[in-house]
């Protein structure tokens, strides 16, 4: 999935949300996301800069390290944009 709900306003993402976890249990899944929020309960997040693999781990292990994830993390990207926001 490629940023499946990047274009949906915050309630119509939870739902959506809601109903790809369901159909994503028990099933391996790749997810594409530039929301922090949309991954963090992944069993493992592939940390990507420049085309290169530069993380992997669980969105614990990943802020645990201190790296470029959490450093995403604390820049506030697991949420969305302010619509109007440059």
């Amino acid at each position: 999935l490629d940023e499946a709900t990047s274009a949906l306003d915050t309630e119509s993402e939870r739902h959506i949300q809601a109903a790809l976890d369901h159909v994503m249990k028990g099933r391996t899944t790749l997810v594409i996301a530039h929301r922090l929020s949309t991954i963090e309960k992944a069993d493992m997040i592939l940390v990507m800069d420049a085309g290169q693999i530069v993380e992997r781990g669980t969105h614990t292990e990943l802020l645990a390290q201190n790296g470029y994830y959490a450093r995403l993390h604390a820049m506030g990207l697991d949420e969305p944009a302010p619509v109007g926001a440059v």
